[in-house]
């Protein structure tokens, strides 16, 4: 198993801290992993993305063109990525914020409101984990135990109260992607 993947939107939404929980936990299961961020100097409202790749296998590189899943969390990165998912791949998007859908038909398209369902759980900061939560159902290439103590390690201890409802943001997006 080798997933090779782009997570992009504005920063602020999470984007960075998805591709650190995956390969965080990951590694938990003894698997290769290689996260490369990339970033405006704007942070906050800028854009930002990283690629993730989690693999069985050691990673050649971690520079990719072509990706088997991209996670688009704004208008812009749709724009910028829908193009580089591999033919049969996935494309999981916000819906709630995109105005100019995706066209491809040769690719998994999963829409997921998840900033509405985030307003929904009274904290906006979970609509990222909603998202991983749906590409969870769609790819479960690590186990939601795993994801739980990756957050741990990337959520400063000072959050980590909000550890359970980020369990419940990912849950929900199981659901919605189900």
């Amino acid at each position: 198993m080798q997933e090779e993947m782009i997570i992009a939107g504005f920063g602020g939404q999470g984007v960075l801290s998805m591709g650190q929980i995956l390969c965080y936990s990951g590694v938990m299961e003894n698997k290769e992993v290689s996260w490369m961020p990339s970033y405006g100097p704007e942070m906050r409202g800028g854009t930002a993305n990283c690629v993730a790749i989690i693999s069985d296998n050691k990673i050649s590189s971690p520079i990719l063109t072509k990706f088997d899943t991209v996670i688009a969390l704004n208008q812009p990165s749709l724009d910028k990525f829908e193009s580089a998912v591999k033919p049969g791949g996935l494309l999981i998007y916000e819906a709630s914020t995109i105005l100019n859908p995706p066209t491809r038909t040769d690719i998994d398209i999963v829409a997921i409101e998840a900033a509405n369902e985030a307003t929904k759980l009274k904290n906006t900061k979970v609509m990222n984990m909603i998202v991983l939560g749906a590409f969870l159902k769609k790819k479960p290439i690590i186990k939601l135990d795993n994801i739980l103590e990756g957050i741990k390690k990337v959520l400063p201890e000072r959050y980590h109260h909000l550890i359970p409802l980020n369990k419940e943001a990912l849950e929900k997006g199981m659901e919605l992607a189900a």
